[in-house]
């Protein structure tokens, strides 16, 4: 990957071999390493076993999830929060698991769409929830730098599964919630 980093920035015009440039490919290739750390990752190894036996089925919220992800597009970063809902049937998630499937997902190239509903789908199929409900907003990089360079818009995404979809109510609590 140092190599591609180094032929890119050739081609862009510059001199590998000056000295603010000299170990850029390097860390280039290492921060993207890192930025896609998501596939290097499993459901079945962020959650390590951290399920819980509840008799709770009233819904659980964890709201404002940072998140950081690449347009599989551009490969310009996205950035924003990630809200995620669901109601536990007889079982739930360590808290800190749902930010961990949310990073997992985020560390890879992706659109903001596919990543709303790989989210849930990991949530619903890691909890056997009723329901799972997940809304991501999100600023992207490749609209605000580049193309029409809109500096203020941002992009909403939702998926509901379960009795989110099929309860107007349980959707409604949900939305309210998080706002």
């Amino acid at each position: 990957m140092e190599k591609e980093f180094a032929s890119i920035i050739e081609q862009l015009g510059e001199d590998v071999s000056r000295p603010g440039l000299v170990d850029t490919p390097k860390r280039a290739a290492k921060a993207m390493k890192f930025l896609t750390r998501g596939y290097q990752q499993s459901l079945d190894e962020v959650i390590n076993g951290a399920m819980f036996p509840t008799e709770n089925s009233e819904m659980v919220i964890v709201k404002d999830i940072e998140l950081y992800s690449m347009c599989e597009h551009h490969m310009l970063p996205f950035i924003g929060k990630c809200h995620v809902g669901y109601i536990p049937n007889g079982q739930v998630i360590g808290l800190s698991k749902i930010a961990r499937i949310v990073d997992m997902y985020a560390r890879r190239l992706q659109i903001q769409e596919n990543m709303t509903k790989e989210v849930a789908d990991a949530i619903m199929q890691a909890t056997g929830a009723a329901g799972v409900g997940v809304v991501i907003e999100a600023k992207h990089m490749c609209m605000m730098m580049r193309g029409i360079e809109k500096q203020n818009s941002s992009m909403k995404t939702s998926m509901m599964l379960g009795i989110f979809r099929s309860n107007q109510a349980t959707r409604t609590e949900f939305l309210s919630l998080i706002r």
